[in-house]
């Protein structure tokens, strides 16, 4: 079976002459369709930048890229776009809502960019409103929702373009761990009964156990041991507080 995703050799370096962030050194990797997979490492360590890279929102300072049988790395800007338009969701940890605009509007909005008929779009929408739990709340914008509901409706935009690939940055971040677990049930049943394959960057302990695969980045590299970094506590509090 061909991969989803396939990386060889690909660096990615920011600054130039003696000012240089080596921020992925040399990784390789695959993967395969219908997974759902983690990418665990401590801030810095290289995720986003990963995600940015097999998106096409960035481009690699060396080695090559691959999604959904297209070399990303070969393609032009106008080209990765639509390869992102019919090929890839995502999810970001700030949702990412258009505020102006009613839940069903933003889910709506990538099949207005493909050109999708007005009878098609609100037909799709709808069904993935009602799979993801927003039955009923339709017409509301974000500021009426809650942050589990927006990230509902983050997700349904992703998934009512039937992409092959869902990339999702830290999705689970900005909420609390009962919103989380029922985002995390979402997800998973949407990958079982779909086989739509799922990309996240986590730190959070209970994603990286309901992921298939886990792949741990540090200091831009594959961790070949795959060891979980420890969990990230808060900043240590200012002189003074209690």
């Amino acid at each position: 079976m061909d991969a989803i995703v396939k990386l060889e050799a690909i660096c990615k370096d920011y600054g130039k002459g003696p000012v240089v962030v080596r921020a992925i050194r040399g990784i390789s990797l695959e993967i395969q369709p219908g997974a759902f997979v983690a990418l665990a490492g401590p801030s810095g360590s290289g995720k986003t930048t990963l995600l940015n890279l097999i998106s096409g929102l960035d481009r690699p300072s060396g080695g090559r890229i691959w999604v959904a049988g297209n070399e990303v790395t070969a393609m032009s800007g106008a080209e990765v776009s639509r390869l992102r338009l019919r090929q890839v969701g995502f999810v970001f940890q700030s949702f990412s809502l258009i505020p102006v605009l009613t839940a069903c509007e933003n889910a709506e909005y990538v099949l207005l960019l493909q050109g999708v008929s007005k009878a098609e779009r609100r037909e799709r929408v709808m069904a993935v409103l009602r799979q993801v739990g927003l039955a009923g709340l339709e017409r509301r914008f974000p500021r009426e929702l809650s942050g589990g509901q927006q990230q509902r409706v983050a997700i349904a935009r992703a998934m009512v373009a039937q992409p092959a690939l869902v990339l999702a940055d830290e999705p689970t971040a900005n909420l609390d761990s009962r919103t989380a677990a029922g985002l995390l049930d979402l997800m998973a049943a949407l990958n079982a009964e779909q086989g739509v394959t799922f990309l996240f960057s986590t730190h959070d302990r209970n994603v990286m156990k309901r992921a298939h695969r886990l792949i741990v980045v540090r200091d831009g590299r594959i961790d070949p041991d795959g060891i979980p970094p420890e969990p990230e506590g808060p900043p240590p509090a200012c002189h003074g507080e209690s």
